[in-house]
């Protein structure tokens, strides 16, 4: 009977350690799932953080100012750019000169024709990596990295109106259009670059219609070389029927970011760079022309001083 009583005791004790034990994991569970939600916040903060102090770290290792073209990445053999959310940085609808060879050199943006203080605005939002002047280059110009792991440049402004480490949207004013650095006309020189290389914005984006070409673009290796061409028929058209197409007598061809002329000259002009120690006369009669039609051609004066690198017309 003892025995008896001490089994059933045990049981019951068993019993209800056993529901002390299920009502304490009850009600740790709420606890538990709290602080699983309290790690997830935490967590999404920080990720959140990384992604506004270094956007793109996935491709890019550090987020720093000091050199122009981010060299420390390696690109991808493919990586698809989400192309949703942007901004075209200006709502100018006449590229003067395409992505590519150009005078001998590699010319690795677009040439967008605007005038001195029109808007330019961010592509995408993302963080200002620099804001420099670069007088031999791209005169005054920004560089912003977007999370997209793009990186655009925004040259030969007149005026910034952002800061190094800013972070922008889509669509901010970043800096209002100019003639700055070597350049003979004011324009906008837009680059896209992925991890320091540069890529034809004519993939991406479309001037003419002022639009994307698609939510997403995917840069493939093997294929770069022929799509950016055919980027260059399809909406690079209007620099070829609106005066890019043109002849510079130049023996120099070292790189120069330069517009190519203004989209409204017609093909049959001709561009002449000056060289040290030319004057009207030897121009015009160099180019068959009088000194009258050659200063009339080019709006300039019989007494202008002229400048080495200076581009004057010629029919």
């Amino acid at each position: 009977m003892i025995k008896t009583i001490s089994i059933l005791l045990g049981l019951i004790f068993l019993s209800t350690s056993s529901l002390q034990a299920q009502d304490l994991l009850a009600r740790q569970a709420p606890v538990d799932k709290k602080m699983k939600k309290v790690d997830s916040v935490a967590l999404n903060r920080l990720i959140y953080q990384e992604m506004l102090d270094n956007p793109a770290a996935d491709l890019y290792d550090d987020f720093e100012s000091s050199s122009t073209h981010y060299q420390a990445a390696h690109l991808p053999d493919t990586a698809n750019i989400d192309l949703r959310g942007f901004c075209m940085p200006t709502s100018s609808r006449v590229i003067t000169s395409n992505f590519g060879a150009r005078w001998g050199r590699q010319h690795k943006g677009l040439d967008i024709k605007v005038y001195i203080g029109d808007t330019i605005r961010a592509a995408f939002s993302g963080k200002v990596r620099v804001v420099k002047y670069e007088g031999r280059g791209y005169g005054k110009y920004v560089v912003i990295r977007h999370y997209n792991g793009l990186e655009t440049y925004y040259a030969h402004m007149s005026k910034q109106l952002v800061s190094e480490g800013d972070d922008v949207r889509a669509g901010d004013p970043i800096g209002l259009g100019g003639n700055t650095g070597r350049s003979t006309g004011s324009h906008l020189h837009f680059e896209t670059r992925l991890c320091g290389i540069a890529i034809n914005p004519a993939l991406m984006f479309d001037f003419r219609n002022q639009d994307v070409v698609s939510d997403f673009w995917t840069y493939r290796r093997n294929k770069y070389a022929a799509e950016s061409a055919q980027a260059n028929r399809l909406r690079g058209a209007n620099a070829s029927t609106h005066g890019s197409r043109f002849d510079i007598d130049d023996d120099d061809d070292d790189e120069m970011a330069i517009a190519a002329p203004e989209a409204s000259f017609a093909p049959e002009v001709h561009f002449h760079k000056v060289k040290k120690g030319e004057t009207l006369h030897s121009i015009a009669k160099k180019r068959g022309m009088t000194i009258d039609a050659l200063c009339k051609l080019n709006h300039i004066g019989k007494n202008i001083r002229l400048m080495p690198g200076q581009i004057l017309k010629y029919n």
